[in-house]
C-alpha cells in the first residue's frame, strides 16, 4: 500500500463512518478497486487506525458536549450527564464481548472480498428503510411527536446493535441510530449517542494495538507507517466536516437516501 492509497481510503473512512453507509464496508470496496491484498489481520489493524482518527474528530466536533460529560463522570457528580456517560458504558458491554471473545471470528471477515459486504449493505438499507417507515419525519410533525430520551434499556439494546454491526457493510452508524429511532428516541439525541459510544470501543482497540507492537509483534509491514500516518490525517479531516452533517440529517430524517444508496451498492458488490 502507498501514501495515495491511503489517502483515499482515508477520506472514505472520513466519510462513510458518520454516514450510514458502512465505512469497513466502503474500505473493503475500495480496496478491491485499488487491487490492495491485504490479510484480514493487517486489514483490521488499518481500519483501526482509521476508525481512531474518526473518533478523534469526534471529539473536536462535539467538543462543547464532550468536556461537561467528562467533568461530571470524573467528579461523580450524579447529575444527567453522569448517568449519560453510565449509558454510553452500558452500551459498550455487548461490543466488547464481541471483541474478546470473537475477534479472530471477525477478523476473518475482513479482507476476504465483496459478498458478504453486499449483503450487509442491503441489510443495512432495510434497517435505514423500516426506521423511515415507523419514524417518518412528517408524520411525527403532523401528530406531534418528538420522542423521548434515551433509557437504559435503549442504550443497552442500541449496544447490542453495535456488537452485530462489526461486520463489514453493516452500518455502525445506521444500525444505532436505525435502532434508537425504531425504540422511538428524539433524532438529536440519538444521532450524538451514536457517535459518543464508540469511543471507548475505537480506543480500547487501539490501545491494543499498541500493547501488539510494544510485546514486539509489530507493525504489519504491508501497511507502512507513512501510508497510516497520511490516512489517519485524511479520516480526521474529512470526519470533521462529516460529523456535523451527519448530526443535520438525522434532524431532518433524510436517512431513507441512504437506503437506496445501500442497495445499489449492495448489489453491484453481489454482481462483481
Amino acid at each position: 500500500m502507498d501514501w495515495i492509497d491511503a489517502l483515499i481510503l482515508g477520506i472514505v473512512q472520513g466519510l462513510a463512518e458518520y454516514l450510514p453507509i458502512s465505512s469497513s464496508g466502503h474500505l473493503e470496496i475500495f480496496r478491491e478497486i485499488l487491487g490492495l491484498e491485504l490479510s484480514g489481520e493487517d486489514a483490521l489493524e488499518f481500519d483501526v487506525a482509521l476508525h481512531v482518527a474518526t473518533v478523534l474528530s469526534t471529539i473536536v466536533v462535539l467538543w462543547r458536549e464532550f468536556v461537561p460529560l467528562c467533568r461530571s463522570f470524573f467528579t461523580f457528580a450524579r447529575d444527567d450527564k453522569f448517568f449519560y456517560v453510565c449509558k454510553i458504558l452500558l452500551s459498550c458491554i455487548p461490543v466488547a464481548i464481541v471483541g474478546l471473545c470473537f475477534k479472530d471470528f471477525v477478523e476473518s471477515f475482513f479482507g476476504g472480498g465483496l459478498k458478504i459486504v453486499g449483503i450487509c449493505l442491503l441489510v443495512t438499507a432495510c434497517l435505514l428503510s423500516f426506521a423511515y417507515y415507523f419514524r417518518n419525519p412528517a408524520r411525527e410533525a403532523k401528530a406531534h411527536v418528538t420522542g423521548h430520551d434515551i433509557s437504559w434499556r435503549d442504550a443497552f439494546i442500541i449496544g447490542c446493535a453495535q456488537a452485530v454491526a462489526v461486520l463489514p457493510g453493516l452500518s455502525r452508524s445506521g444500525t444505532t441510530i436505525a435502532t434508537g429511532l425504531l425504540l422511538g428516541d428524539k433524532r438529536d439525541k440519538i444521532a450524538q449517542f451514536s457517535f459518543f459510544m464508540v469511543i471507548i470501543p475505537i480506543l480500547g482497540e487501539a490501545l491494543l494495538g499498541v500493547k501488539d507492537i510494544v510485546s514486539g509483534e509489530g507493525m504489519s509491514e504491508s501497511v507502512g507507517a507513512m501510508p497510516l500516518l497520511v490516512g489517519f490525517i485524511a479520516s480526521f479531516v474529512v470526519g470533521c466536516i462529516a460529523c456535523k452533517w451527519m448530526i443535520e440529517l438525522v434532524k431532518k430524517g433524510k436517512l431513507v437516501w441512504f437506503a437506496l444508496y445501500c442497495v445499489a451498492a449492495g448489489i453491484l458488490c453481489l454482481v462483481w
